[in-house]
C-alpha cells in the first residue's frame, strides 16, 4: 500500500505526518531526500554535473548557490534540474519500502507517473491561514508568499486530484481526520 500526502505551501502536511509519524508511521520526506541524496549519490551528481556543468561540485561538494542560480535563470534548467532529481528521488522511496511519502510537488513533479499510489491525501488550509503561516515561518511579506502560493498547483487542483483532503484549518479536528482517514485505509487492506 503506498500513500502520497500533498498540499500546497503553508497547509501544514509536515504537522500532519508528525501526527502520522505519532501513530507509528514513517512518512518518507521528498524535499529531504533530494538534499541527501544531492550529497551522497554519486549517480545522482554525475547526472547533474553533466547539466549544470563540472563545477557544481567543486572539490565533491554540491555548490547550492551555482545549483539555484542554474535553476532560476530559466524555466527550461528548472525542468533539466527536475528531470535529473525525481526520478532519483522515485526510486529511493521505493528502494526504502516505506508506504507514506510527503511532496508538495507530487502532480507537478509526475511522481504519480513513477509510483502507483494507491491513495494520495491533500492537506487543505484557507489561503489566509496559509499567508500567515508562511509569512511567520519564512519571515516574509505577505506579497512574497502569495507569490510563493501561485507558482505551485493550486489547491483546489491537487484536492480534486486526491482521495482524501484534510482540513487544516487550525478549527478542525486533525486527530479526528487522520483517524477516519486511516479507519478507511485501513478497511481496504483486509
Amino acid at each position: 500500500m503506498l500513500i502520497a500526502i500533498t498540499g500546497g505551501i503553508g497547509s501544514g502536511k509536515s504537522y500532519v505526518c508528525r501526527l502520522l509519524e505519532e501513530r507509528g508511521l514513517q512518512v518518507y520526506d521528498c524535499d529531504r531526500a533530494a538534499k541527501r541524496l544531492m550529497r551522497s549519490s554519486s549517480e545522482l551528481q554525475q547526472a547533474l554535473s553533466q547539466t549544470v556543468g563540472e563545477e557544481v561540485f567543486p572539490e565533491g561538494k554540491l555548490d547550492k548557490a551555482l545549483l539555484s542560480r542554474f535553476i532560476v535563470s530559466s524555466e527550461e534548467n528548472a525542468l533539466k534540474i527536475d528531470e535529473v532529481v525525481h526520478p532519483a528521488v522515485a526510486r529511493d522511496f521505493v528502494e526504502t519500502g516505506m508506504e507514506w511519502l510527503e511532496s508538495a510537488i507530487l502532480f507537478e513533479s509526475g511522481f504519480c507517473a513513477r509510483v502507483p499510489f494507491n491513495y494520495i491525501v491533500c492537506v487543505c488550509a484557507p489561503l489566509e491561514v496559509r499567508i500567515k503561516r508562511i509569512m511567520k515561518r519564512d519571515s516574509i511579506t505577505r506579497e512574497k508568499a502569495l507569490e510563493w502560493i501561485d507558482r505551485q498547483m493550486s489547491q483546489e487542483e491537487k484536492a480534486v486530484k486526491s482521495d482524501f483532503c484534510i482540513e487544516n484549518d487550525g478549527q478542525k479536528d486533525l486527530n479526528e481526520q487522520i483517524d477516519k482517514m486511516l479507519d478507511e485505509i485501513n478497511k481496504t487492506k483486509e
